[in-house]
């Protein structure tokens, strides 16, 4: 007798048995799928070639290469809403997901952090990002091998920035104003997306508006001073729908009367200058506010608690007002708050609107007050540390959690160094060295370790212009870390050295601690674990009467003695460590201490306690999403296991790993 399945592909376990009693399979945890790339707004009309060359496109994913297409035009033209129409029809073309970047909000200086970039990637994926940048790139490719994914990269500036995110499969669409013809080199098609023709342009509008509402003349001659631009007559088409008496034409004579005596925004974007004056105009008071900050905010979100903070009354309704008129889209992100972003246009219109304000300064100032304050209570929301500045951000809401800290901190990246670079040109010094401060959390928990660099060099400078030595000591310490974690050697011992010279200048002894911890740290690395000890000592006797740092130096003691070969000794310091976290509820050292205690344990062949000890930090990381943590654990774990011949153990953490990084 034969049994067979067929007719279909099983992607699970198949069972043949003529009597069944108890069978448990263990399934593993399911692929994250993301769906990142927006849904379309309203009606499109006349993109059909464009559309044609992406559905083209799917032919070609069967070949194993990535597909790329390239949709260039002017700012407002309609590229990503063309990319987010082809998304939604072809979802199904992409059963891992489609992924959205805009590289905007990565550039800065006139480079974009590409690392960062595929760390969110890989993230999405269900994959942990090496804390070496540069291993990023690698990996990403090998997650992406086996999986069909749409890659969205939106503001795209240069080739070699493409180049550098191709996946191994999957359809990658690029968006750019520019017309990168170098991209025809690796396969790419590209296509330029033109401004909407009359007929095409009044089809959009009669899509709004109704049969009955202007002529075609009036609607002829709004397309025209458009420029042809679906995101300008968005924004004067939505104004008409929420005026039913304000006629056609009459924005059709207003709009003339501008593109006489105005002009150009820019050479670039075309003649947007009126059609956005006509809307700001009409703009209720709160709106104009809200938009006054998008202009003088450097980067690149807003949401209702800065907008309230920087004196923009009824900031909920005036983001509702803006959002209606097509002047901001809401962002989706792992934070409970709202954020919102404006198109590039807008943004720049907005600024251009704002150059001369009169209080504008005094804006900006409130802006940079705002992200200070909430960085430093992100930052003291996630334990004891170190910390050189008084405690800010009175008025503005705290933190329930670490967890919510950092993902608040996770989510205002880009705006939280675009504030720290903006607050360095206007020598605001004072701020500018205690934000940088209060980034040292999220910088350090999620690697964001070439921001960290960027900014903390503002910072030094900053300091230094503050008279602030102990500061300045601390920010080059805190880069020294940085480099030392990008195994980047000679230049945190660079760094530690301009820090020490300082030391006579110090007032605080806990500043000159974590110059001993760094040290330590540098000796241990260069494979010399008993100067470690000497200099791990040394920290802990300047952090004395301190909790949290003479935490922090036990636990680094505790793994110079493991390395020294003096795994008893480091036991009976980790003791002493975890009985100071456990009364200050330290949770950040006390997910770490059991990992040190495992190694210890481990060293010593006492193998199941090093395996209860492993397993515990496992679950205090996990709840604080602490991921790079976690998966040094199941290493650990795994090594274990194979010692110890379990081989169930030895596939759970496995398992695990894979999923961290896949």
């Amino acid at each position: 007798m034969t049994n067979t399945v067929s007719g279909a592909t099983v992607g699970g376990h198949v069972v043949q048995a003529d009597s069944i009693g108890s069978v448990h399979f263990h399934q593993p945890d399911p692929v994250p799928r993301p769906r990142q790339v927006r849904s379309p707004h309203g009606p499109f009309v006349n993109r059909e070639p464009e559309l044609a060359a992406l559905t083209g496109a799917l032919d070609r994913l069967d070949e194993g290469e990535p597909a790329i297409v390239v949709i260039t035009g002017l700012g407002g033209v309609g590229k990503t809403e063309l990319i987010a129409r082809f998304t939604k029809e072809h979802r199904s073309h992409f059963p891992d997901g489609d992924l959205y970047a805009d590289l905007q909000a990565y550039r800065h200086q006139g480079g974009v952090d590409l690392a960062e970039l595929l760390a969110g990637f890989l993230r999405a994926l269900g994959a942990e990002p090496p804390a070496v940048e540069a291993e990023r790139f690698t990996e990403f490719r090998t997650v992406t091998a086996e999986r069909r994914c749409l890659f969205f990269l939106d503001n795209v500036e240069h080739a070699a920035e493409v180049r550098a995110l191709l996946p191994s499969s999957g359809l990658v669409v690029v968006a750019s104003r520019r017309r990168l013809p170098a991209l025809r080199t690796d396969g790419a098609e590209v296509r330029q997306l033109g401004p909407l023709s009359a007929a095409a342009g009044a089809d959009l509008v009669r899509a709004w508006l109704g049969a009955e509402r202007g002529t075609d003349q009036e609607l002829a001659e709004l397309v025209e001073l458009c420029g042809g631009l679906p995101l300008a007559l968005n924004a004067v088409g939505s104004q008409l729908l929420d005026r039913d008496r304000l006629a056609v034409g009459r924005v059709v004579a207003e709009l003339h009367d501008r593109e006489g005596r105005l002009v150009m925004l820019n050479d670039e974007e075309g003649n947007l200058r009126p059609t956005y004056d006509l809307v700001y105009e009409r703009l209720s008071s709160e709106g104009r506010a809200l938009y006054h900050l998008i202009g003088v905010h450097p980067g690149p979100f807003v949401s209702v608690e800065l907008a309230c903070a920087v004196g923009v009354e009824q900031a909920r309704e005036a983001l509702n007002e803006l959002r209606a008129v097509h002047l901001l889209d809401e962002v989706v992100d792992d934070d409970e708050e709202e954020r919102f972003r404006a198109h590039d246009v807008v943004r720049l219109h907005a600024y251009d609107r704002t150059r001369e304000l009169p209080n504008r300064t005094e804006i900006l100032a409130r802006v940079v007050a705002y992200f200070r304050g909430r960085a430093s209570l992100a930052d003291r929301a996630m334990g004891a540390r170190l910390r050189l500045q008084d405690p800010g951000g009175e008025g503005l809401p705290g933190f329930g959690s670490y967890a919510e800290a950092l993902e608040w901190m996770q989510a205002e990246r880009a705006n939280l160094r675009a504030v720290v670079e903006t607050a360095a040109e206007q020598r605001w010094h004072g701020e500018v060295w205690r934000i940088c401060e209060s980034l040292w959390p999220l910088y350090h928990n999620r690697k964001h370790y070439q921001d960290l660099i960027a900014t903390h060099r503002l910072g030094v400078e900053s300091a230094q212009w503050d008279n602030q030595p102990n500061a300045v000591v601390r920010l080059r310490n805190q880069l020294a870390r940085a480099h030392y974690e990008r195994k980047e050697y000679l230049l945190a011992a660079e760094q530690l050295a301009r820090a020490t010279e300082l030391v006579p200048l110090v007032t605080d002894r806990l500043v000159v601690g974590v110059l001993y911890e760094m040290d330590g740290l540098l000796c241990l690395a260069d494979g010399r674990p008993g100067r470690a000890v000497e200099r791990f000592t040394l920290a802990l006797e300047e952090n004395r009467g301190d909790d949290h740092g003479e935490i922090v130096q036990r636990y680094h003691l505790a793994q110079a003695l493991i390395a020294d070969g003096r795994p008893e000794q480091a036991l009976t310091v980790l003791a002493e460590a975890a009985t100071r976290a456990e009364g200050t509820e330290d949770l950040d050292m006390l997910m770490k201490l059991p990992l040190v205690r495992a190694r210890a344990h481990h060293a010593l062949g006492q193998l199941d306690v090093a395996v209860t000890q492993a397993e515990a930090c496992v679950r205090k990381a996990r709840e604080l999403s602490q991921y790079p943590k976690e998966a040094q654990a199941h290493t650990l774990l795994v090594a274990l296991a194979e010692e110890l011949d379990d081989p169930e153990l030895a596939e759970r953490s496995r398992a695990r790993l894979r999923e961290l990084r896949p």
